[in-house]
């Protein structure tokens, strides 16, 4: 597997990585990277998953967590042992870790706008049959309450029909808030919410209503499991105390 950044057109400008399935070498190394880093998730915040099941054990799905600190994105391998896509923000796509960025299944996307490019590609990553990571919160966010989120992910499932999986992450800000560096051996819940179908309508401005529809249940859904795994995992929850 060469190590190389993303493509580039003949402008010069950063094109996202090919959507194509993962050769033997990527599924391999994704093997292996999730072995050792859930192995270290398992030790250091004694991390378990609550609904486990509840995620689809084969075609494309939408895995969409809150997004409390850096290491959201360890912890979410948890979830399911198949190989799954993810966002990131694209300044994580350096010269030394491109390559193992894209062998992960990483696709980088412009932080804080909406990146059309990178929907597409989630749409293509979806209908190859392929498990996708959405943050729909966008960037970290801090504290219990679950923040404005995009339509990303509703998006997506309008476009394809995949389920949305909801997922709680708890004791995660606790272990690594933001601006920290260190990883503090905090307990971590994870907490699976059952899937939401996508809805059945029709003509462009009805899905455009059931897509912004669709984001406020998500929000709703993803509040109630991130209260139970911040519950679970002994956070505190400052929501619940300031309500």
């Amino acid at each position: 597997m060469s190590i190389e950044g993303p493509n580039h057109d003949a402008t010069g400008a950063a094109r996202l990585p090919s959507p194509e399935p993962a050769t033997v070498a990527q599924r391999i190394l994704y093997r292996a990277v999730r072995f050792v880093l859930l192995g270290f998730a398992r030790l250091w915040f004694r991390l378990r998953v609550e609904g486990g099941e509840r995620v689809p054990a084969e075609g494309p799905f939408i895995l969409s967590p809150v997004h409390r600190s850096n290491i959201d994105f360890l912890v979410v391998l948890a979830v399911s042992r198949r190989r799954m896509r993810y966002l990131a923000k694209d300044t994580l796509w350096k010269p030394v870790t491109a390559g193992l960025f894209n062998a992960l299944g990483g696709i980088p996307v412009a932080r804080g706008s909406a990146d059309r490019e990178a929907l597409r590609t989630c749409v293509a990553v979806i209908e190859q049959g392929e498990p996708l990571v959405i943050f729909p919160e966008g960037t970290r966010q801090s504290g219990p309450e679950v923040c404005a989120m995009f339509d990303g992910p509703a998006f997506v499932q309008a476009r394809t029909g995949a389920p949305i999986v909801p997922v709680g992450i708890g004791g995660s800000e606790a272990a690594m808030p933001r601006g920290k560096r260190m990883i503090r051996p905090r307990r971590i819940m994870i907490v699976v919410g059952e899937p939401l179908p996508a809805p059945s309508v029709e003509g462009a401005r009805a899905r455009r209503s059931a897509i912004r529809d669709q984001t406020e249940r998500l929000g709703d859904e993803i509040q109630v499991l991130f209260d139970e795994a911040q519950r679970q995992a002994g956070t505190p929850n400052r929501r619940a105390v300031a309500s």
